[in-house]
């Protein structure tokens, strides 16, 4: 259902990351089927993915299957139109780009030999050098490639978890949309799954959650974008039925209160 698991954020490097390396490469030995299975990190992120799951995913950054952005550098905030100008959006296309180069490179050496990229600076140029992505512990490492790159790990984060809204500000602007956001009454959205276990129904539980501000999606769930998103969700679901034996989304408001990028 997902490809990205985010499993710290801000946490201790490399004491963790060379821990879930080698709980993987465990899991690799005992089951064929969590092959896929590698640690990424960002700067100082580390998330679980799915390799073949996040390729897919990757690989569709096209402009018909974007997230919608919310430019919190603007008061009131807006919802970005594909005819808008913004160079931060144009920055983030680029990631997206390098991304895609990444794991289609990744799937096909399978891990056995480093792989060189240029990283993608913040004037969303290439530079010169070269930057190795699959470190000797077996983790991927994006961190050189995304060093100088202005958008920020939220918005990149939005992006990977499989947002259908992300957060789009720049690095110099994070006190700006800190306030911008905390000042905004909130739509909180959820998807919430029930797994299958022995053939009986499990407890509901969180799959993901994401907010939007309340003026930009004033339908809830009628709102184009989520039912694109819901219907998107329902079609993984309905290909996980083994797993999974209810899958819905609920919509709640809350008020304005403190929020942390």
């Amino acid at each position: 259902m997902r490809s990205v698991v985010m499993v710290d954020y801000g946490g201790k490097l490399p004491e963790l990351r060379d821990h879930l390396c080698m709980l993987i490469q465990h899991a690799h030995k005992e089951l064929a089927v969590l092959e896929s299975l590698r640690v990424m990190i960002v700067e100082d992120m580390i998330y679980m993915i799915h390799v073949h799951g996040l390729c897919r995913y990757v690989a569709s950054w096209y402009p018909e299957f974007q997230p919608k952005f919310v430019d919190l550098e603007q008061n009131p905030l807006k919802i970005l139109e594909e005819t808008d100008q913004n160079a931060l959006a144009d920055e983030f296309v680029l990631i997206q780009k390098l991304f895609s180069s990444v794991f289609q490179l990744v799937e096909v050496k399978a891990y056995t030999v480093p792989l060189f990229l240029p990283p993608v600076s913040k004037e969303t140029k290439a530079e010169s050098s070269e930057c190795t992505i699959v470190q000797s512990s077996g983790a991927i490492d994006l961190t050189h490639c995304l060093r100088d790159t202005n958008v920020p790990t939220p918005t990149l984060n939005g992006w990977l978890l499989g947002y259908p809204v992300v957060y789009l500000f720049g690095k110099d602007h994070v006190e700006e949309a800190i306030g911008n956001l905390s000042t905004k009454s909130l739509h909180l959205y959820k998807i919430v799954v029930s797994r299958m276990f022995d053939k009986k129904t499990c407890e509901e539980e969180e799959l993901m959650s994401f907010s939007v501000p309340y003026d930009l999606s004033r339908e809830g769930k009628d709102e184009p974008w989520a039912k694109a998103f819901f219907t998107h969700m329902m079609e993984k679901f309905s290909k996980s039925k083994h797993t999974w034996s209810n899958l819905r989304l609920e919509v709640s408001s809350c008020y304005p209160q403190a929020i942390a990028l």
